[in-house]
């Protein structure tokens, strides 16, 4: 009787757990993990605020975040812990589809409009921008994500995505300590340094492949100015020099290149953001002018 008691207070336990769910032990977590979110994409929408929930909501594509114009708010659609489809087919250094290591944060923004005078750009609101930088800021700090990861849609995309566009203000992120960012006396070093190997200081097409692979970009290295290399330039461009980004693999390009590719900009870029502003702001590049560039001492 004693055994078929005790038998029965076996079974019971094992139909109790069973119903109240697998017993599990986490009490020796191991310290080798990281976080899923590896990546922080910034796009816009490509119009208003109602079509951009509605699409992201109930259409084929959505993102962790929504950020309103008017009036400015964030809205949270899709869990940091469960993948958002934003990224589409997507590369950035050995990553590729970045949907499953991302976390995306569409910004409600008009985009690109081309009309007679060409084709203009629509800033963003500073209401709006006042809560993009915060809410970059805690993603980055919650999951750890390093400077050289918070990326725009058209650096993991180039052949087919512009967002967030030439106006997102990416320096001011660098200013917020979200993100490395260039300074000038390394760009201006790197444009003489240039110059001691070629007249222009202006490398081959190989060169600039070459070092747009190494900074993050995918694209093939075959030597010649294609479509996607011009591509690639053009949204280098548009973060780091937005007044001219044409994709010309010009002297100010190529010296911008050599130093986000430099070891100390990478060291810089390879950490985690702290997300406080950095100090000598007024040492970070903002461009150049010709007679800065003619200053400089030929070979």
């Amino acid at each position: 009787m004693r055994r078929r008691a005790l038998l029965g207070s076996a079974s019971a336990a094992v139909l109790t757990a069973g119903c109240s769910g697998l017993a599990i032990d986490s009490s020796h977590p191991s310290r080798n993990q990281d976080s899923r979110v590896l990546f922080v994409v910034l796009h816009y929408t490509v119009g208003n605020f109602e079509t951009s929930l509605r699409q992201l909501t109930e259409g084929e594509v959505s993102s962790h975040y929504l950020v309103r114009d008017e009036p400015a708010r964030i809205y949270r659609l899709v869990d940091e812990d469960r993948r958002a489809w934003h990224a589409g087919p997507s590369c950035w250094k050995a990553f590729c589809g970045l949907n499953a290591s991302s976390v995306g944060i569409e910004i409600v923004n008009p985009g690109p409009q081309d009309g007679p005078q060409g084709r203009t750009w629509a800033p963003f609101p500073p209401a709006q921008m006042a809560l993009v930088l915060p809410l970059v800021r805690q993603i980055v700090l919650r999951h750890q994500v390093r400077a050289e990861r918070i990326l725009g849609h058209n650096e993991i995309a180039p052949a087919h995505k512009e967002d967030p566009g030439p106006l997102f203000p990416w320096r001011r992120l660098a200013e917020e300590g979200l993100i490395a960012w260039p300074r000038r006396d390394e760009v201006m070093l790197a444009r003489a340094v240039l110059r001691q190997r070629a007249p222009e200081g202006v490398p081959d097409i190989a060169w600039f492949q070459e070092r747009l692979a190494l900074h993050g970009f995918r694209l093939p290295r075959e030597g010649r100015l294609d479509a996607l290399t011009r591509r690639c330039l053009q949204m280098l461009q548009m973060r780091y020099r937005p007044r001219r980004c044409e994709g010309e693999p010009d002297a100010e390009t190529a010296a911008l290149l050599l130093a986000l590719t430099s070891p100390d900009y990478q060291a810089r870029a390879h950490q985690v953001p702290d997300g406080r502003g950095r100090p000598l702001q007024d040492a970070m590049y903002d461009g150049a002018t010709d007679a800065d560039w003619n200053a400089l001492s030929p070979a």
